[in-house]
């Protein structure tokens, strides 16, 4: 009964969140995360990296996030009321510095991943609409304005967010769907051509060079599958139902990802299908000429929209407690009296997006540098839990292979590095962000130190959860 129910009000006297997802709408949420704009936008770009094989960098991506997602479970198993990354980085290393930085960098990576789904759903509006845009700041105004509609949305509260999530997610499942099926009818009447999915063609690169530098970005198509840890304040029984859920989303996103890409390299040649934002679009066109496109563009959009609002939604919570815990101003941390949403936090996030969208815009570079953020966590999750073996807790709880947290620390640490074949635009925006972050925390301890009024002792457990989607 006390992990079903809280208080109305938190320890900081402002309203508490609202418990509002059981084992139906967090599996939901968690396919939801996964699926969205990595495979709808970005399947041509890892197609451009190494040709027909544009399966294996989605398949390796996968392998990658199930390891780290073994590592989860044990902590979130271990530490049944987690806060995420953040504070399993406190329980091992406790450096209050070093959790905040963690943390920031979670939120960094949902804002990355929701501007990357707001460029996706402007491309998507020209071509579905007929704008005659492409590129330019017709493209970036719809980003915005669209951006603007996903804080409306997130300012009502999680209750009608979630609520929207599983509107979203059986549209964005029903349209990887219909790939597959149209690729499966291909297949049945003797179109396409199967015998692409072998071929390989990766420029100047080894194979094994461009499918890692391919795998970094198809890395961004398989996160998500964490923010169930990070959504466990607003989730009833968060230790009971978590192991199972994560592990059916995930398996199941994995394959359907693999089936798409295998279906959308069969119908459109690799260096025809990294043309453009709108692979998919492509892929119907081509398999199924029939089909109302204006639908599965409609679809698309709506599938890049859910992962925008599910992303904008976890990072203004974060930023949310994380001001709550004293590490950011405490301005950020006001709550809407009515609404019980958090205001000022959503303004924040949402003018970091707009930034992104104004300035950077490409769906590679934002998809990239969200998957190099999180990887960079990946990496720190996966030694925690190492490190972790050493406390020693009461009951019973899952306790992954020693071998799994080791190479994930590995393949994620590689990954997150230069010799993987990431761009460097990539390191500068996720340096910017950062700074940003290090800057508020610095002005945030000098004013405590002026005032005299210290942050209270650091709980990341009251880190209100939040974490990247694609």
């Amino acid at each position: 009964m006390a992990e079903s129910v809280r208080s109305e009000t938190g320890t900081t006297g402002q309203p508490s969140l609202k418990r509002v997802m059981g084992p139906g709408l967090l599996l939901l949420f968690i396919v939801g995360d996964i699926l969205g704009t990595g495979i709808y936008a970005l399947t041509g770009q890892v197609a451009a990296q190494v040709g027909g094989v544009v399966w294996l960098p989605f398949l390796v991506a996968f392998l990658v996030a199930l390891v780290t997602a073994f590592s989860y479970l044990e902590l979130v198993t271990k530490y049944p009321q987690a806060a995420g990354a953040a504070l399993y980085t406190h329980k091992a290393f406790g450096i209050h510095f070093v959790t905040f930085l963690v943390a920031f960098t979670v939120m960094s990576s949902g804002i990355t991943s929701a501007s990357t789904a707001a460029r996706a759903f402007s491309a998507n509006a020209a071509e579905v609409f007929g704008l005659g845009i492409s590129d330019g700041i017709g493209i970036t105004l719809i980003g915005l304005a669209f951006m603007g509609l996903v804080a409306l949305v997130n300012h009502r509260g999680v209750g009608e967010s979630v609520k929207a999530n599983v509107v979203l997610t059986c549209v964005e499942l029903t349209g990887l769907l219909i790939v597959i099926g149209v690729g499966l009818w291909a297949l049945g009447v003797g179109e396409g051509d199967f015998s692409r999915v072998t071929e390989i063609e990766t420029g100047d690169r080894s194979l094994i060079g461009g499918v890692i530098a391919a795998t970094g970005l198809a890395f961004f198509a398989m996160v998500g599958f964490e923010d169930s840890v990070n959504m466990a304040e607003e989730c009833h029984e968060p230790r009971r139902i978590f192991p199972k859920v994560l592990l059916i989303g995930l398996l199941a996103t994995g394959l359907i990802y693999v089936l798409v890409s295998v279906s959308a390299i069969a119908l459109v040649p690799a260096d025809a299908l990294s043309e453009g934002d709108t692979p998919l679009l492509q892929v119907v066109e081509a398999g199924a000429p029939g089909f109302p496109l204006g639908l599965f563009g409609v679809i698309t959009m709506f599938a890049v929209a859910n992962s925008a609002l599910i992303n904008m939604l976890m990072a203004s919570r974060l930023v949310y407690g994380m001001s709550n815990q004293g590490v950011l101003p405490p301005l950020l941390g006001k709550v809407h009296p009515t609404r019980r949403t958090p205001t000022t936090a959503i303004l924040f996030t949402t003018a970091l997006a707009f930034g992104l969208i104004t300035f950077v815009g490409a769906v590679p570079a934002l998809g990239g540098t969200t998957a190099l953020l999180l990887l960079g966590v990946f990496t720190v999750v996966n030694v925690a839990v190492l490190v972790l073996r050493k406390d020693e807790v009461d009951g019973e709880h899952f306790r992954t292979p020693t071998v799994l947290p080791v190479v994930g620390a590995l393949a994620c640490g590689f990954l997150a590095t230069p010799w993987a074949g990431r761009p460097s635009e990539q390191y500068r925006i996720a340096g910017i962000l950062l700074g940003i972050g290090v800057l508020l925390w610095v002005v945030t301890v000098l004013v405590q130190r002026r005032t005299g009024q210290p942050a209270p002792p650091l709980d990341p457990d009251r880190f209100t959860k939040g974490g990247p989607v694609n």
